[in-house]
């Protein structure tokens, strides 16, 4: 999901509602299970949660780790060589 967004979802045979906030850097909070959505007042709980998780938002930091991984696969391919994490 790109940007801010509220993602609620339900696996089938579930009877819970799963819900997932997305803030602005695209990092996932997910912020409860519900068992029933109707009403405006549990509309209005995700909606102020959701506000809260927006005006708090922290660019994350960079994971430098991950990155070098990353950077050493680019360079295999560019290489022609298939990657092997082991």
């Amino acid at each position: 999901m790109d940007g801010r967004g509220i993602k609620i979802s339900k696996y089938e045979g579930n009877t819970h509602w799963s819900v997932h906030v997305y803030d602005s850097y695209g990092q996932e909070h997910h912020i409860g299970y519900y068992q029933r959505l109707k009403g405006v007042a549990n509309l209005k709980n995700i909606e102020l949660m959701a506000e809260e998780i927006w005006k708090n938002e922290v660019e994350p930091k960079e994971n430098l780790l991950s990155n070098a991984i990353g950077r050493c696969i680019e360079i295999d391919k560019e290489r022609g060589v298939e990657p092997n994490l082991d």
